[in-house]
């Protein structure tokens, strides 16, 4: 960034960003119910907590300035691409958006999305079907769209950390799990058995990799002709 050009104040720019990534969540996740919407509501918190910092106001780069400017003395700090704190501190030289943390970081929010978008499709079919969603990614992992959005707010932790932003981290999670388990009581009355029998081979968050590693294409084996 130039010297005339602002790196922060940009509060156009934080209501634009905030607006078109919680709409895109929308888009991907569609709540319907009251947990459906006070999970996505702390979720777009998280967002915009994370646009504010990122273009209004760099809270955490004014309460570390005196720490990062003592051990990092040749960075601006106040320079918008500071903000990038993973790409400075570990030394990387070159513009951080092609930042290793960076790239990794579209790689947990692309992935949280397609999950949270591939998981609804699988829920909304069962719900008109009034059957349990135990197929997709539902065979992998029992709650796989807060497993999304805990991928798509770590991706932006990975592209741009921030002390408020890390400090809601952990309590979204945990929030996500709690409404995990309210979700699970309310599914197994009314499934009873079947989903007794679907939650003791299918874990909540974190797939088996037995699982993963059988759903791996084998290669074609190739008969060999009669010597």
């Amino acid at each position: 960034m130039s010297d005339q050009t602002p790196a922060y104040g940009l509060w156009g720019l934080v209501i634009i960003n905030s607006v078109i990534f919680i709409f895109f969540a929308y888009t991907f996740f569609k709540p319907q119910t009251g947990r459906d919407w006070r999970s996505f509501g702390a979720f777009s918190a998280f967002l915009v907590a994370l646009f504010t910092e990122m273009y209004g106001f760099p809270l955490t780069i004014y309460f570390l300035s005196g720490w990062l400017q003592s051990r990092y003395p040749n960075i601006d700090w106040f320079s918008h691409d500071a903000g990038h704190l993973l790409e400075e501190l570990f030394g990387w030289k070159a513009n951080p958006h092609f930042g290793p943390f960076h790239i990794l970081s579209f790689v947990f929010i692309g992935g949280g999305f397609i999950l949270i978008s591939a998981a609804w499709k699988v829920l909304y079919e069962a719900q008109k079907q009034r059957e349990l969603a135990t197929t997709g990614p539902y065979s992998y992992a029992r709650h796989p769209q807060y497993v999304g959005f805990v991928l798509i707010m770590f991706g932006f932790l990975l592209q741009w950390p921030t002390i408020l932003t890390v400090a809601m981290f952990p309590v979204l999670v945990f929030m996500y799990a709690r409404l995990a388990r309210l979700e699970e009581r309310e599914v197994s009355s009314t499934f009873g058995k079947a989903y007794a029998d679907y939650a003791a081979r299918v874990p909540a968050f974190l797939p088996r990799l037995s699982r993963i590693r059988n759903t791996r294409p084998r290669p074609t084996e190739v008969e060999l002709p009669a010597l």
